[in-house]
């Protein structure tokens, strides 16, 4: 499948005002919590990336072989995968809760990846898109139901945005925008200021995880929609699409370091 790069989103400003944390040399400067947040993460990330070319492997497989499946295989196999995104998920909902800004930055992602992030992740309208790409054959009824589905889920998109543009507002600031900064490379915070952090913290945690719960929701929702079949070709485009983001960022960050 080819990648359209019109489709990537620019990331949110609280994703940039992290990122600029997000550089080389930064995290031997960080404390010795950030460093085993994020690096637990990474530890995560390389076996789950690992996982998902197997899966991508098996998907490629049984598309081309899908009449030759049991139904019940296709169906497993659609669990599996369903699960090890959830996987994923899973673990980042825990760095998010000893450290939220490590989420919108994370170091083990490529800049371009960083970059593609809508609140930590892929925006929920951009899966539904990929829907009528990658599928072909939907009938009347499931078309209207995807399409359904898209308004709803734009709906529920503003409604992030509009929470995310408030917390942000709060940390404009300087005072407070510095101290998120601060906890970002987990240094002291003056006492006066730390209730104020924790609520930010706590504010954001809420964006992040109803950002992830409309992700898995909506997609939950599609494979629901599909036929099985329909569901191998929708996560075997977006399963290459994640692996061709990947490998083009990081291209592009050794083209730039060299």
């Amino acid at each position: 499948m080819t990648l359209d790069y019109r489709e990537v989103e620019a990331s949110s400003a609280m994703a940039t005002c992290c990122e600029r944390h997000h550089r080389p040399g930064r995290a031997a400067r960080s404390g010795a919590s950030t460093s085993r947040d994020g690096g637990s993460f990474d530890t995560f990330f390389e076996g789950w990336l690992v996982r998902h070319e197997h899966y991508l492997e098996e998907l490629l497989t049984t598309q081309q072989q899908c009449r030759e499946y049991p139904g019940d295989d296709v169906k497993d196999l659609i669990t599996r995968v369903l699960s090890h995104y959830q996987q994923y998920f899973e673990e980042k909902s825990r760095v998010a809760q000893r450290n939220v800004f490590l989420v919108f930055a994370p170091t083990c992602l490529s800049s371009l990846e960083c970059a593609s992030l809508w609140i930590t992740g892929f925006k929920p309208g951009f899966a539904l898109r990929l829907v009528f790409s990658s599928v072909q054959d939907l009938s009347q009824e499931q078309s209207e139901r995807i399409e359904r589905l898209m308004e709803e889920t734009k709906v529920e998109e503003r409604v992030l945005n509009d929470e995310l543009a408030r917390v942000q507002e709060s940390v404009a600031a300087p005072p407070l925008l510095e101290m998120a900064r601060k906890q970002a490379r987990r240094m002291n915070v003056e006492g006066g200021r730390e209730e104020a952090l924790l609520t930010l913290r706590k504010a954001l945690e809420e964006v992040v995880a109803g950002a992830d719960l409309l992700r898995m929701t909506t997609t939950m929702k599609v494979v629901e929609i599909l036929k099985p079949e329909q569901n191998v070709r929708y996560l075997t485009a977006a399963t290459q699409l994640f692996l061709n983001l990947r490998n083009l960022g990081l291209q592009k960050d050794a083209s730039t370091k060299g």
